[in-house]
């Protein structure tokens, strides 16, 4: 008789790889003006080694969970972690800005596998009493990489060197292999055929987008190689929903938008990661390139920031069924919105670090306002069976609204005549983070239209009956930008 997997030993499994890929994401963003000045990459480049990463993951979450319910998560999990630690070696190799992009995008390939499928492979691994604690470590662990990301980040750059922090991933990508095999039972799902033409249509539609967003100012916005990449990329996008309508087994459920409250959520996820993570590309680099800190004092510096979600996102998760969530993500997107109007304010170069505390610890509250009850908004009216789905579609857009909200706030900047040098960012950083801004205020009067509490109070009774599966797949609070 097979013995069961220890609970310490499931958790650490699926947890160690998520954690990995969550560190990295703000680790890099704190080395992009390291980065810069090594490499010699432009404003645009930059943007790709965020945006290459965004999109391949937006692009292939929703492929990885079907392709892990046909062959088997645990064996699609563990191709997404040789994936991801090949390509942080990649990254760490890489000698110029376009192997680095290149890589990246490798890199969102293996995380799109990642982050879905830990927590499958761990709600399935541990009995129905212990599942919501090893999820709540799950999710603290991934809250966890998010928090120290610019912090190791910072001390690895300055210590080391920018190519340090993708190394990192390598021997805690080794490690991991033999933790998932003996720590997670393999599981299998629905067997439905790959919906190969939903991922070109959708994967090629996004890149068109956002190359044409990042190419206006440079190429011109009426010049046929941006005209063609914008029309192109939205044409594909509606050929996507309406393949999408019509096709047996859909990479992206339209009839999940149905309903309201998983409707409303991904608006807001979308716009939400637009505004706010946008505003990150821009800000995290305003501390090193123009008031000369250091990486390890950038890092410190935003703690007030990216600490504040993993204190924040428990409570609102505990308060989600008193309050309900309309009223905490309406009330963390107002903080939200108005934290970004402070930092844009106040942005300059002679301005010192104080004034700029308020705005970081407002925008900390906010986000862990939103993580938690956005998931549970999503999941709120859905059947067991489309929970994978549902929160691979949230995880999805979101990382959308990275990729969107990097490139069209980075096209503000360079609109604005911006330059990397300490004299030339102030005054194009504070027009992108006004937009940035402005797409919270659009977030928070959609968070408007959720449905009353008392629909959420229903969903936990039914957790709390056992009517409905408290482990399932949740949307990940920790994704951030890559």
């Amino acid at each position: 008789m097979k013995r069961p997997t220890p609970v310490w030993l499931a958790i650490a499994a699926a947890s160690l790889p998520v954690f990995m890929a969550t560190l990295d994401n703000l680790v890099v963003t704190n080395a992009l003006p390291v980065i810069h000045e090594k490499l010699g990459a432009s404003v645009e480049q930059l943007q790709w080694v965020v945006n290459a990463y965004s999109l391949s993951f937006a692009t292939f979450m929703l492929l990885a969970v079907g392709l892990g319910d046909r062959f088997g998560r645990r064996r699609v999990f563990l191709a997404g972690l040789a994936i991801f630690t090949l390509a942080s070696a990649a990254s760490a190799l890489s000698t110029d800005p376009t192997q680095l992009i290149t890589a990246r995008a490798f890199q969102g390939v293996g995380s799109a596998a990642l982050m879905p499928l830990s927590l499958t492979l761990l709600a399935g691994s541990v009995s129905t009493t212990l599942r919501p604690l090893a999820i709540g470590i799950w999710g603290g662990v991934s809250g966890l990489g998010v928090a120290l990301g610019p912090l190791i980040g910072g001390a690895v750059v300055e210590g080391w060197n920018w190519q340090a922090i993708f190394w990192l991933n390598v021997p805690v990508g080794i490690v991991s292999v033999p933790l998932v095999l003996r720590g997670l039972p393999n599981s299998f799902g629905a067997r439905v055929r790959a919906d190969v033409v939903g991922l070109l249509l959708s994967g090629l539609g996004l890149l068109g987008l956002v190359f044409g967003i990042v190419r206006g100012n440079d190429a011109g916005w009426s010049s046929a190689q941006v005209l063609a990449s914008l029309v192109g990329g939205g044409a594909l996008l509606v050929a996507f929903v309406a393949w999408e309508a019509r096709t047996a087994a859909p990479l992206l459920p339209l009839r999940l938008f149905r309903d309201r409250s998983f409707t409303v959520a991904n608006i807001i996820g979308l716009t939400f990661s637009f505004g706010i993570f946008g505003a990150v590309f821009i800000l995290i680099q305003f501390l090193q390139i123009v008031q000369g800190h250091s990486p390890l004092q950038a890092g410190v510096m935003t703690m007030p920031w990216t600490l504040a979600p993993m204190f924040v996102a428990p409570l609102a998760g505990l308060l989600a069924p008193r309050l309900g969530t309309r009223t905490l993500m309406i009330t963390g997107l107002a903080l939200l919105t108005a934290a970004m109007f402070w930092l844009a304010a106040t942005l300059s170069a002679a301005e010192p670090y104080v004034v700029l505390v308020p705005g970081f610890i407002a925008a900390g509250i906010g986000m862990g306002l939103v993580f938690a009850p956005m998931s549970t908004a999503v999941l709120a009216n859905m059947h067991q069976d489309d929970h994978a789905k549902a929160s691979g579609t949230n995880a999805t857009l979101r990382e959308v609204g990275v990729a969107l909200g990097v490139a069209v706030l980075t096209a503000v900047f360079t609109g604005a005549g911006g330059r990397l040098t300490p004299t030339g960012y102030v005054h194009a950083a504070v027009p992108a983070v006004y937009v940035g801004a402005a797409v919270l205020v659009v977030a928070t009067a959609v968070a408007l239209w959720l449905p009353s509490r008392n629909r959420v109070r229903a969903l936990a009774s039914a957790i709390e009956a056992g009517t409905h599966d408290a482990g399932a797949p949740v949307a990940s609070s920790a994704s951030v930008p890559a």
